[in-house]
């Protein structure tokens, strides 16, 4: 029986474990990365693990989330950033110089190699054929000192793509389509791997496009071959020689096949407030529109930007809308400068943002009351805008410029001739924002603002649980509730303290007060709680008001490893009618859960209301290391008596 693409990789890069899905395996981390809204902490507990210098082939921290600085405290974080990274060996991405995922592709990404990044966008480089995974930053640094990251061994889907896109259809839709035929929770526990003819007709950024989004599944990663048109992309960045050919073996075996005609796709948009909420902008209509975002790690290539000037040269855009353009890196702006293509779009009436994530994480641009804004990010979530009114629509950077002179959704095969992109055969490169680590770290002197707090460090498991139920939560609670991240919040990305008063306060403004008023308790939730970011905020700022334990119907993959890194025990009901029945204020015990949670394997945790008198079967599948690190209070304490 042959290997799949991951499977692959995974072996070339198995330390420990049995290659069976379902199974926990550890692998090798060959390059990590980070950005500046996890980075900071991710780089607090790289330095208490103690370890002096990373161990990883290739480590960059990029400055690309909290680049509106509006006071001293992104500065700051920025500040701390550059020195730790002088520091410790790691390679400096100065504001500017792009988003992280787009200048990783460009500038660092390889073929076969594994790449763990505190973002859960990571995998965009797994369109260059690499497995790339997000994580918490806690999982990152335990990387970046040389430990193995460890993943429940995921099933492999196979996405198999035959025939070509049509005229003004984008890879953008190919994912709205996937996202419409396994919504935000069929990803959970795969990989989703691409294959077929068809993937010969996508580019390396169309394919990252692709992959990008598989976050939105749910799924651990999402890969495509490497091929020849990985070697070309390559051949353009002057990076020819890191590439392999890598592709599945013709009787690989896969736990899912879905098939997709390219052809048959048509322009489409994810309707508020899910990914997945998709339906094709002809059957939506010409509605009226108020503000268009073009940008992000999902659409922010310079084939995007390309598409995106010719539709706007020579028109103007239309008087009740306001167009902001964010291309993704330093050297695709510099690239539209040199060609005129960054004219069109400024005379079109286009507002120009630097090379940064901006609007996609409600870092400025935040729509008008009850707007409707057409944006090519990658999540609509409630309120991620920065409104909470406003109803973002995710649609492909052609459907986006086409509407945008229109003033109403627009499918943009009404324009007729399609314009084709001319791929340069060599992209500019001026890597002049990347700033190379100190040779020698003992001179590096690391620079904490006043922002920057300890982070909280959780205790040892006692035997016995007890607490109150502090909240009651429905399905697909996303990691934007848990902790907000707007840009009156994310310059505290390192001050868990001030974060905390804003936990779940989209789902229930009191609910700090009140967790802080118990001395903490335990959080009820409906089906995959957690989706969306990796941020392990959404960890440490429950884990700040002394939540023991989370009790779910089901749970995203990202933020359940942060609970149990952070020493939160995620419990699963075992039958999904019990969650309806319990209430808020009820108290809760688990009797002996220390004794328990020594198991390995399907642990059963039967949990007592003591207010109803009810008996909840729950359970939690874990390793024995993830065992171990909830006893011992989380993975720091767990890590830190390793070594």
């Amino acid at each position: 029986m042959g290997s799949t693409i991951s499977q692959k990789i995974i072996r070339e890069h198995l330390l420990s474990g049995e290659m069976k899905p379902g199974s926990e395996v550890s692998i090798r981390i060959d390059q990590t990365l980070t950005q500046d809204s996890t980075g900071t902490m991710a780089y607090l507990q790289f330095e208490a693990i103690g370890v002096p210098r990373v161990k990883t082939e290739l480590s960059v921290a990029y400055i690309d989330h909290n680049t509106l600085q509006t006071g001293f405290e992104n500065a700051d974080d920025h500040e701390y950033i550059k020195t730790v990274a002088s520091k410790y060996g790691i390679r400096f991405s100065k504001p500017g110089n792009g988003v992280c995922h787009q200048v990783h592709i460009e500038r660092f990404g390889v073929p076969g190699k594994t790449l763990l990044g505190s973002d859960s966008h990571t995998p965009t480089c797994g369109g260059l054929g690499m497995l790339a995974i997000g994580a918490g930053g806690l999982d990152v640094a335990v990387a970046m000192g040389g430990g193995p990251y460890f993943i429940t061994m995921p099933e492999i889907c196979r996405i198999e793509l035959s025939g070509k896109l049509s005229d003004w259809v984008s890879a953008k839709d190919v994912i709205l389509e996937i996202l419409r035929i396994m919504s935000v929770k069929g990803g959970v526990g795969k990989i989703i791997e691409y294959g077929g003819e068809g993937v010969l007709s996508l580019t390396v950024p169309e394919r990252a496009t692709i992959t990008n989004m598989g976050a939105e599944l749910g799924a651990t990663t999402s890969i495509f071959p490497s091929d020849e048109i990985t070697r070309e992309f390559l051949r353009s960045q002057g990076r020819e020689d890191d590439h392999i050919e890598l592709k599945a073996d013709d009787d690989a075996v896969y736990d899912q096949v879905i098939e997709i005609d390219l052809s048959t796709i048509e322009p489409l948009a994810a309707k508020p407030h899910s990914p997945d909420n998709v339906e094709a902008v002809k059957s939506i209509g010409k509605m009226k529109i108020d503000q268009v975002c073009i940008g992000s790690c999902t659409n922010s290539s310079y084939a995007d930007m390309m598409k995106t000037a010719a539709i706007l040269k020579g028109k103007t855009v239309h008087k009740d809308v306001s167009l902001v353009i964010a291309p993704g890196s330093k050297q695709v702006l510099s690239m539209i400068a040199e060609n005129g293509a960054l004219y069109d779009m400024i005379a079109a009436g286009a507002r120009i943002l630097e090379a940064a994530c901006g609007p996609c994480i409600g870092m400025g641009q935040s729509p008008k009351t009850d707007a409707v804004s057409l944006r090519t990010n990658n999540r609509n979530f409630y309120a991620r805008s920065g409104t909470a009114s406003a109803n973002v629509y995710l649609v492909s950077p052609e459907t986006a410029a086409y509407s945008a002179i229109n003033g109403y959704l627009s499918d943009p095969r009404e324009m007729g001739d399609c314009y084709k992109v001319q791929i340069p055969e060599h992209f500019m490169i001026n890597d002049n924002l990347v700033v190379l680590p100190s040779d020698g770290s003992q001179e590096v002197t690391v620079v904490r603002g006043p922002n920057i707090k300890q982070f909280p460090i959780n205790k040892p498991l006692e035997n016995d649980l007890k607490g109150e139920v502090l909240i009651v939560l429905e399905d697909n609670i996303t990691t934007d509730h848990i902790m907000p991240s707007n840009a009156k919040l994310l310059p505290f990305r390192s001050n868990i303290p001030y974060l905390a008063d804003y936990c779940l306060t989209p789902c229930d403004p009191e609910f700090p007060a009140r967790a802080k008023s118990k001395g903490g308790g335990i959080i009820v939730a409906g089906s995959n709680y957690g989706q969306g970011s990796s941020r392990e905020h959404a960890a440490l700022a429950p884990l700040q008001l002394g939540i023991k334990a989370v009790i779910a119907v089901s749970f995203a993959r990202i933020h359940m490893a942060n609970l149990i890194n952070n020493g939160i025990i995620p419990l699963t009901f075992e039958n999904a009618e019990d969650k309806v029945k319990v209430k808020q204020s009820d108290i809760l015990e688990i009797d002996n859960i220390a004794n328990a949670l020594k198991g390995i394997g399907r642990v059963d945790v039967s949990v007592r209301n003591i207010t109803t008198g009810d008996i909840y079967d729950t359970y939690v599948i874990l390793s024995e290391r993830q065992s171990s690190m909830l006893l011992a209070g989380g993975l720091l304490n767990y890590t830190r008596q390793e070594i």
